[in-house]
Protein backbone atom coordinates (compact mmCIF):
# COMPACT_ATOMS: atom_id res chain seq x y z
CA UNK A 1 0.00 0.00 0.00
CA UNK A 2 1.33 3.41 -0.98
CA UNK A 3 0.72 6.07 1.66
CA UNK A 4 -1.39 9.17 0.93
CA UNK A 5 1.48 11.64 1.32
CA UNK A 6 3.52 9.83 -1.33
CA UNK A 7 0.52 9.75 -3.67
CA UNK A 8 0.12 13.51 -3.15
CA UNK A 9 3.79 14.16 -3.94
CA UNK A 10 3.63 12.12 -7.16
CA UNK A 11 0.38 13.88 -8.16
CA UNK A 12 1.76 17.36 -7.45
CA UNK A 13 5.06 16.82 -9.30
CA UNK A 14 3.31 15.09 -12.21
CA UNK A 15 0.82 17.95 -12.54
CA UNK A 16 3.64 20.51 -12.38
CA UNK A 17 5.60 18.69 -15.11
CA UNK A 18 2.57 18.69 -17.39
CA UNK A 19 1.39 22.24 -16.65
CA UNK A 20 4.91 23.59 -17.22
CA UNK A 21 4.93 21.96 -20.68
CA UNK A 22 7.79 19.64 -19.78
CA UNK A 23 6.01 16.56 -21.11
CA UNK A 24 3.10 15.51 -23.32
CA UNK A 25 -0.24 14.23 -22.06
CA UNK A 26 0.95 10.62 -21.70
CA UNK A 27 4.72 11.13 -21.77
CA UNK A 28 7.35 10.97 -19.08
CA UNK A 29 7.62 8.92 -15.93
CA UNK A 30 8.74 9.23 -12.32
CA UNK A 31 9.87 6.92 -9.56
CA UNK A 32 11.16 6.88 -6.01
CA UNK A 33 13.35 4.32 -4.29
CA UNK A 34 13.01 3.29 -0.66
CA UNK A 35 15.52 0.53 0.06
CA UNK A 36 14.72 -2.35 -2.30
CA UNK A 37 11.25 -0.93 -2.97
CA UNK A 38 10.59 1.16 -6.10
CA UNK A 39 7.39 3.07 -6.77
CA UNK A 40 7.07 4.09 -10.41
CA UNK A 41 4.36 5.53 -12.59
CA UNK A 42 2.23 3.12 -14.59
CA UNK A 43 2.82 2.52 -18.29
CA UNK A 44 0.71 5.03 -20.25
CA UNK A 45 -0.27 7.13 -17.23
CA UNK A 46 -1.02 10.83 -17.54
CA UNK A 47 1.43 12.64 -15.27
CA UNK A 48 -0.92 15.64 -15.11
CA UNK A 49 -3.75 13.49 -13.71
CA UNK A 50 -2.16 10.77 -11.60
CA UNK A 51 -4.31 8.61 -9.35
CA UNK A 52 -3.37 5.94 -6.82
CA UNK A 53 -3.86 3.30 -9.55
CA UNK A 54 -1.14 5.00 -11.63
CA UNK A 55 1.57 4.21 -9.06
CA UNK A 56 3.04 0.73 -9.14
CA UNK A 57 5.13 -0.76 -6.36
CA UNK A 58 7.89 -3.03 -7.60
CA UNK A 59 11.44 -3.79 -6.56
CA UNK A 60 15.03 -3.26 -7.59
CA UNK A 61 14.97 -6.79 -9.03
CA UNK A 62 12.50 -7.82 -11.79
CA UNK A 63 9.16 -9.20 -10.55
CA UNK A 64 5.54 -9.79 -11.58
CA UNK A 65 4.50 -6.17 -10.91
CA UNK A 66 6.80 -4.97 -13.71
CA UNK A 67 4.22 -5.59 -16.45
CA UNK A 68 2.21 -2.47 -15.50
CA UNK A 69 5.25 -0.27 -14.84
CA UNK A 70 6.58 2.42 -17.15
CA UNK A 71 8.61 0.96 -20.00
CA UNK A 72 11.55 2.99 -18.66
CA UNK A 73 11.76 0.81 -15.53
CA UNK A 74 15.00 -0.72 -16.86
CA UNK A 75 16.55 2.76 -16.98
CA UNK A 76 15.29 3.71 -13.51
CA UNK A 77 16.71 0.51 -12.01
CA UNK A 78 20.10 1.09 -13.64
CA UNK A 79 20.24 4.67 -12.33
CA UNK A 80 19.34 3.51 -8.81
CA UNK A 81 22.02 0.82 -8.98
CA UNK A 82 24.70 3.29 -10.13
CA UNK A 83 23.91 6.34 -7.98
CA UNK A 84 22.59 7.46 -4.62
CA UNK A 85 19.35 8.70 -6.23
CA UNK A 86 16.19 8.43 -4.18
CA UNK A 87 13.98 9.76 -7.01
CA UNK A 88 14.01 10.00 -10.81
CA UNK A 89 12.05 12.21 -13.19
CA UNK A 90 12.02 11.67 -16.96
CA UNK A 91 10.26 14.15 -19.24
CA UNK A 92 10.25 15.43 -22.83
CA UNK A 93 10.78 19.22 -22.62
CA UNK A 94 10.85 20.58 -26.19
CA UNK A 95 13.83 22.99 -26.03
CA UNK A 96 15.96 20.42 -24.20
CA UNK A 97 15.07 17.66 -26.66
CA UNK A 98 15.70 19.97 -29.65
CA UNK A 99 19.16 20.87 -28.35
CA UNK A 100 19.99 17.16 -27.92
CA UNK A 101 19.87 16.64 -31.69
CA UNK A 102 22.93 18.82 -32.33
CA UNK A 103 24.92 19.02 -29.09
CA UNK A 104 26.93 16.60 -26.94
CA UNK A 105 26.44 18.80 -23.89
CA UNK A 106 24.09 21.59 -22.89
CA UNK A 107 26.10 24.45 -21.42
CA UNK A 108 23.72 26.84 -19.61
CA UNK A 109 24.37 30.55 -20.24
CA UNK A 110 22.19 31.68 -17.33
CA UNK A 111 23.37 31.92 -13.73
CA UNK A 112 20.76 29.55 -12.28
CA UNK A 113 21.46 26.84 -14.85
CA UNK A 114 25.19 27.08 -14.28
CA UNK A 115 24.81 27.04 -10.49
CA UNK A 116 22.24 24.22 -10.25
CA UNK A 117 23.34 21.99 -13.14
CA UNK A 118 26.70 22.93 -14.60
CA UNK A 119 27.42 21.27 -17.93
CA UNK A 120 24.72 18.74 -18.81
CA UNK A 121 25.78 15.61 -20.72
CA UNK A 122 23.85 14.47 -23.79
CA UNK A 123 24.21 10.73 -24.37
CA UNK A 124 23.19 8.47 -27.25
CA UNK A 125 21.72 4.99 -27.62
CA UNK A 126 20.68 3.17 -30.79
CA UNK A 127 17.33 2.37 -29.13
CA UNK A 128 16.24 5.30 -27.02
CA UNK A 129 13.11 4.02 -25.34
CA UNK A 130 13.47 1.50 -22.53
CA UNK A 131 16.63 -0.17 -23.80
CA UNK A 132 19.47 -1.72 -21.83
CA UNK A 133 21.86 0.49 -23.83
CA UNK A 134 19.97 3.64 -22.76
CA UNK A 135 20.03 2.38 -19.17
CA UNK A 136 23.82 1.96 -19.33
CA UNK A 137 24.69 5.32 -20.89
CA UNK A 138 22.30 7.26 -18.64
CA UNK A 139 23.35 5.56 -15.41
CA UNK A 140 27.01 6.19 -16.32
CA UNK A 141 26.33 9.89 -17.00
CA UNK A 142 24.26 10.33 -13.84
CA UNK A 143 27.08 9.10 -11.60
CA UNK A 144 28.59 12.58 -11.82
CA UNK A 145 25.70 14.79 -12.98
CA UNK A 146 22.25 15.49 -11.54
CA UNK A 147 20.67 15.29 -15.00
CA UNK A 148 21.55 13.82 -18.39
CA UNK A 149 19.74 14.00 -21.71
CA UNK A 150 19.16 10.98 -23.92
CA UNK A 151 19.56 12.31 -27.46
CA UNK A 152 16.20 12.79 -29.26
CA UNK A 153 14.28 11.50 -26.22
CA UNK A 154 14.70 13.75 -23.20
CA UNK A 155 16.28 14.22 -19.79
CA UNK A 156 16.48 11.84 -16.86
CA UNK A 157 17.11 13.65 -13.58
CA UNK A 158 18.01 12.16 -10.23
CA UNK A 159 17.51 13.66 -6.81
CA UNK A 160 16.97 13.07 -3.13
CA UNK A 161 13.25 13.67 -3.80
CA UNK A 162 10.86 13.96 -6.73
CA UNK A 163 10.81 17.71 -6.13
CA UNK A 164 14.60 17.95 -6.52
CA UNK A 165 14.61 15.81 -9.68
CA UNK A 166 11.75 17.94 -11.08
CA UNK A 167 13.76 21.09 -10.31
CA UNK A 168 16.65 19.76 -12.42
CA UNK A 169 14.34 19.14 -15.40
CA UNK A 170 12.72 22.57 -14.99
CA UNK A 171 16.01 24.45 -14.69
CA UNK A 172 17.44 22.62 -17.71
CA UNK A 173 14.45 23.51 -19.88
CA UNK A 174 14.68 27.17 -18.82
CA UNK A 175 18.39 27.14 -19.68
CA UNK A 176 17.74 25.49 -23.06
CA UNK A 177 15.04 28.07 -23.81
CA UNK A 178 17.41 30.93 -22.91
CA UNK A 179 20.08 29.47 -25.20
CA UNK A 180 17.52 29.28 -28.00
CA UNK A 181 16.46 32.90 -27.40
CA UNK A 182 20.10 34.01 -27.51
CA UNK A 183 20.39 32.31 -30.91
Amino acid sequence: MIDRELIRIFRDVGRDLFVAGLTTSHGGNMSIRDGSRVIITRRGSMLGRLTEDDLIETGIEPCAADERCSRELVVHRAIYAATDARAIVHAHPPHTVARSFAHDTIEPADSEGLYVLGTVPVVSAATTIASPEAATVLSDALRSAPIAVLRTHGPFARGASLEEAFMHVSVLEASATILDLLG
